[in-house]
């Protein structure tokens, strides 16, 4: 039977019907509540029940461990309500107005960047535009039912193509695809935009950015839209790779660098090969955010990566550094059965 659920602070109201999550229900009745993979892996939509009774769904317990559970909390993405709901969440005014769209779209450019990195390019069709935030992902529509999602890498006002960075895993469903059958004029399918990681524009704190890998996708769009946006935050911007070719894009950041005063770029190898002509920081990527601010109480973070990654810095900043949880956004690369990522970058 449907239940009600109650959004507070702000007294919002909406139907959850018996096929329904929470989350797929808040955003049909045009609520928006934070949220990432869709499938309780990253943790994104997680917030707290003051009333009534869920069921917890299936979800990964990284992304809500026991003792949260214990203190009422939830991953909206998964929970049904089993009664009428009182929930706590922070609502997204800014994602609230934006169309979620099927549309088709042409791969206009393939472009390899590194061994297992693949620059893509799509065009929408010329009466079509993708109004999104920047950080926000889509989802590829495939032919078997099933969906692969990456980050728009590119900012908003620089949309006419649409730029995903796309990593090659082995047996991947799509990524196999992109990296040997597919080719520039294909035509795909995608749903979007999608997801709650994009800066928060309301708050004039310093933000630090966290990419690991193709994290770095939605970072490089996020920092776009600030540069373009003249926001005169200070920027500080982590990449993590294993090795020196992996930083497939590194010219940019160095580039924004020189053009930006407010801007800085620290990358981190956590494996360099031998022979590697490195001098910088290694080891893991949040933990050089450590070594170099012993207090976050007065910064947001924004990390995009691998569920450890984001995992191990939302712990350590939170309960060592000071951050406030409210302050620390993620969209973690969640693995689907057959090796493909899902959702970002």
């Amino acid at each position: 039977m449907p239940y009600q659920v109650t959004i507070q602070p702000s007294g919002h109201q909406f139907t959850v019907e018996d096929h329904e999550t929470i989350l797929e229900a808040a955003l049909r009745e045009g609520f928006s509540l934070p949220y990432g993979c869709r499938n309780g892996a990253c943790g994104s939509c997680k917030g707290r029940v003051l009333s009534g009774q869920l069921d917890y769904g299936v979800y990964q317990p990284n992304a809500l461990k026991d003792a949260e559970k214990a203190q009422g909390r939830a991953l909206f993405c998964r929970a049904r309500p089993l009664s009428d709901l009182t929930i706590e969440a922070k609502e997204i005014g800014a994602a609230k107005d934006i169309v979620v769209k099927t549309l088709p779209c042409r791969v206009e450019k393939l472009e390899k960047r590194a061994d297992n990195v693949m620059v893509m390019k799509i065009k929408l069709p010329a009466n079509e535009r993708l109004q999104f935030l920047a950080g926000q992902y889509i989802d590829f529509q495939l032919k078997d039912g099933k969906s692969r999602s990456y980050s728009l890498a590119n900012p908003p006002h620089d949309g006419a193509l649409l730029e995903l960075h796309i990593r090659h895993l082995p047996g991947g469903l799509f990524s196999d695809q992109v990296f040997s059958t597919l080719k520039e004029r294909d035509i795909l399918r995608l749903k979007g935009p999608l997801g709650s990681f994009f800066i928060r524009e309301d708050s004039d704190k310093p933000m630090i950015f966290i990419a690991g890998g193709t994290g770095f996708a939605p970072v490089k769009g996020m920092l776009e839209h600030a540069f373009a946006a003249h926001m005169d935050r200070e920027m500080v911007l982590y990449w993590g790779v294993r090795s020196l070719k992996d930083l497939y894009m590194a010219e940019l950041p160095q580039q924004w660098v020189a053009e930006h005063p407010n801007f800085s770029f620290i990358p981190v190898l956590s494996n360099p090969e031998q022979g590697d002509p490195w001098q910088g920081r290694t080891g893991f990527v949040h933990e050089a955010v450590m070594a170099d601010f012993a207090n976050l109480s007065g910064y947001q973070v924004y990390a995009c990566g691998t569920p450890i990654m984001v995992d191990r810095a939302r712990d350590a900043f939170t309960q060592t550094r000071g951050l406030p949880e409210d302050a620390f956004f993620a969209d973690s690369f969640v693995y689907a059965a057959d090796a493909e990522i899902a959702p970002a970058a």
